[in-house]
């Protein structure tokens, strides 16, 4: 049986973590996100911690759009506190905001996990060029949600339209 939107090669990803207070021992996140991509045809060539800092993030995020990574996750930094700004930080950087994503994911947290807690998720994906960016929450449990449910079983379709 052959998937709808799978491309034959493998697929670069980024990975990057969001915290002022995590590092790369510590960071429980960023490492199920490369365990959870373990499976498929991925390499991840880069994973980063950066700080809760707008500037930090769009930069780490702008240069692997420019190295050319099919894909970045970031953890982290989606909450509504006053240093959660990675929204802030990835929204001007995409061309195209892919809405359904956010929206899905809040919905699982509801259904499954969190309940009405999870409206304060701001978890947004959206593509740059031909890179498709996945803003997770920092917590395993909605890592583990966004990716198992929602990045892992379209990766490949989402690079394959990217790439038409």
């Amino acid at each position: 049986m052959s998937i709808v939107g799978t491309i034959d090669r493998d697929i670069r990803v980024g990975v990057i973590t969001v915290s002022d207070t995590r590092n790369q021992e510590t960071d429980k996140g960023g490492r199920l996100v490369i365990d959870q991509l373990a499976p498929l045809n991925t390499v991840i060539d880069d994973y980063r911690i950066v700080k809760d800092d707008a500037v930090e993030i769009s930069g780490a995020v702008q240069h692997l759009v420019d190295f050319g990574m099919d894909a970045i996750i970031t953890t982290g930094g989606t909450g509504i506190a006053r240093r959660d700004v990675t929204i802030e930080a990835l929204r001007p950087l995409f061309d195209k905001e892919i809405e359904g994503f956010g929206e899905i994911f809040r919905m699982l947290s509801f259904t499954e996990d969190i309940g009405s807690r999870s409206m304060l998720s701001r978890a947004v994906a959206g593509t740059v060029g031909r890179t498709v960016i996945f803003a997770l929450p920092g917590s395993t449990g909605a890592v583990k949600l966004g990716m198992e449910r929602l990045i892992l079983p379209e990766l490949n379709h989402f690079v394959h339209e990217l790439n038409k």
